[in-house]
């Protein structure tokens, strides 16, 4: 279970770091008692504790200090056109959209770009740092180099990336990350083809898409559009700090 701790004003705490949608306790033969044991053992020291764990972390609903969080997942381990005939109608209206506007699918756009994209998008609505997106890269480059991790791409016809993403690759899982879809890819359907050109590359593999969230309701409605089922995931949230501090936070 790794501790994801920071520090400010002499005070620890554990955070969830940046494009990391879920961490918590990994083993085999997890149970309810060895995962209330492992938030036991976090050290007191930690005053505020807000971190997501994942979905092999089992909690009764009524735990304290935890919450449920929405995620949603896709097999791909069967044929593209039974996969398919998940889609919503949305969703095959839009992919047929991209391909009657020539929008082409690229694999292994260089990362630079992805990172311009998604930043741009992300710039408006999170706190991510250059240092964050600089951090991300190198864990890119090292992961690639071990075939754990590719990107891809769709591109319009005037040779705009309209529309891409990062994929990890880790225990029978690919994790759809650090997305970035332009304005003028919306009206292309261009993330529909995106994530529809991935899944018939990667189809009849014993592979689960992970799309890695959303408690938004569009974002979610978008996922399930594939098929996707929900996969729920805990949430844990510990407040020891002082009161001069909480009052501090709310102001």
């Amino acid at each position: 279970m790794p501790l994801t701790w920071n520090r400010k004003w002499t005070i620890h705490y554990l955070y969830q770091p940046p494009f990391t949608a879920s961490l918590g306790i990994f083993g085999n033969h997890l149970n309810e008692d060895i995962c209330k044991n492992f938030i036991a053992s976090i050290p007191q020291h930690f005053k505020l504790v807000e971190i997501e764990m994942n979905a092999g972390n089992i909690f009764n609903n009524g735990t304290q200090d935890i919450s449920q969080r929405n995620n949603y997942v896709l097999s791909l381990n069967k044929p593209y056109a039974e996969i398919t005939k998940g889609y919503k109608d949305n969703v095959k209206r839009n992919v047929r959209k991209a391909q009657q506007l020539e929008c082409m699918y690229v694999k292994e756009v260089p990362i630079d770009k992805v990172i311009h994209l998604s930043s741009e998008i992300m710039g408006k609505i999170s706190n991510l740092k250059a240092d964050d997106y600089e951090r991300f890269k190198k864990l890119y480059t090292l992961l690639q180099s071990k075939n754990a991790a590719t990107s891809r791409g769709v591109y319009s016809l005037q040779n705009e990336l309209v529309a891409s993403c990062v994929y990890f690759f880790s225990n029978n899982r690919c994790y759809y990350i650090l997305v970035g879809n332009h304005p003028n890819g919306k009206t292309m359907g261009a993330s529909h083809f995106l994530i529809d050109r991935f899944i018939e590359e990667f189809s009849n593999q014993n592979l689960v898409l992970d799309f890695e969230g959303s408690d938004l309701g569009n974002i979610a409605f978008f996922y399930s559009s594939f098929g996707a089922t929900l996969e729920t995931y805990p949430s844990l949230r510990v407040n020891r700090l002082p009161w001069w501090v909480r009052a501090l936070r709310r102001i």
